[in-house]
């Protein structure tokens, strides 16, 4: 194993007294691919050009002496990893502190030792093979870990991208509802995020996962039977009682599916919350669980501006769609009783914004009208 290991590795000779390098060479020569260097600027030159395996560098030399030289290796990326032994006639502790310290690895004290230049040149060879074998092992694990993670995320993005279909085949708007949804609540999230007391949850992460889970906000829409789903007129009592159960079954769909999927289920939590709580409002009067203020969830409450400012300014069975100034005068009346506050403040700074998404992308029977 050792023989394979040190196979013409490259060991580069660093020394200002020609006996020294002729000496050392013809020692190792047998073994290894050997390069020489006289001086310590000719010694980085060649480090830098082709990294060598292992370095043997004297101490004491003119213009540039070797613990300068090995600070400048240590500062390149091209060369800090390779190993450097000092070969020195400086015994003093102090001398070999400052070695260990601007990084070498060992010394081999003058006048030197054929057998011991040989057992520590292999020893630390060898130990640096094992390193770069290790590494490359990490490296290779490192991209199959990558490629799961990949497969994980696709999956995932498949799963949701199936459930929002489903949802969209059985709901009465159409796929640009989701569209724009999807963006007021990125706008909102974006811009409440740069107030320091939302900056800490509203990470990027956070955000991509928000995005990424509003489109299944009504997923339980798919168990409200069509009658009542599709009604061209106001929903009786008993009726809306059964449309207000969408809430609590798009949750019981998601929590559904995430057990399926075991610990992969993760990403589902935050739409689990928006699907069971985005009908909820900030004075409590809201379903299912007439939650008030912030014990409802932030992702729900971003939602329900989102979600409403969309369905009032979209033609449904039941109704026209209001104009953006229409459908603005009743987010501003809702604050403090449906919505949040702080968010109905961050969608008047944005209000242009949300005209813009619905241009983007209208409905052919919908969209927000400007005035």
């Amino acid at each position: 194993m050792v023989d394979s290991l040190t196979t013409r590795q490259t060991i580069l000779i660093v020394d200002d007294t020609p006996a020294n390098v002729t000496l050392l060479a013809n020692l190792l020569r047998e073994s290894y691919r050997v390069k020489v260097a006289n001086n310590g600027f000719r010694a980085l030159e060649l480090a830098k050009s082709a990294p060598p395996d292992l370095i043997l560098l004297d101490i004491m030399m003119p213009e540039m002496d070797g613990y300068e030289v090995c600070r400048r290796l240590k500062a390149t990326a091209e060369t800090k990893r390779t190993p450097v032994i000092f070969l020195t006639a400086k015994i003093a502790i102090e001398d070999e502190e400052l070695g260990f310290a601007v990084g070498a690895i060992d010394f081999i004290h003058k006048p030197i030792s054929p057998a011991i230049v040989i057992a520590r040149v292999r020893a630390h060879l060898e130990s640096k093979s094992w390193q770069n074998f290790l590494e490359d092992r990490n490296g290779l694990l490192q991209k199959e870990v990558e490629k799961r993670l990949a497969e994980v995320h696709h999956l995932r993005d498949a799963l949701m991208f199936s459930m929002i279909s489903l949802a969209e085949f059985r709901d009465e708007c159409t796929g640009n509802h989701i569209l724009r949804t999807q963006e007021y609540v990125r706008l909102l999230a974006e811009r409440l995020a740069q107030r320091p007391s939302h900056s800490t949850l509203l990470t990027p992460p956070f955000i991509a996962d928000l995005v990424k889970s509003a489109p299944l906000h009504d997923i339980g829409k798919i168990a409200i039977p069509d009658h009542i789903l599709m009604k061209p007129g106001k929903l009786t009592a008993a009726e809306f009682e059964i449309m207000k159960s969408h809430a609590a079954r798009g949750h019981e769909i998601l929590k559904r599916s995430g057990q399926f999927l075991g610990e992969q289920a993760s990403f589902l939590s935050m739409a689990m919350d928006i699907a069971l709580y985005h009908q909820e409002w900030w004075n409590g009067s809201g379903y299912p669980e007439g939650l008030a203020g912030q014990r409802i969830p932030l992702s729900a409450r971003l939602m329900a501006v989102a979600d409403v400012y969309d369905a009032l300014c979209s033609v449904r069975p039941y109704k026209r769609a209001m104009t953006h100034v229409q459908a603005v005068v009743i987010l501003q009346e809702g604050s403090g009783r449906h919505f949040d506050p702080e968010l109905i403040d961050v969608f008047l700074e944005l209000s242009q914004e949300f005209v813009e998404v619905a241009s983007r992308w209208p409905e052919h029977s919908s969209g927000a009208e400007t005035p």
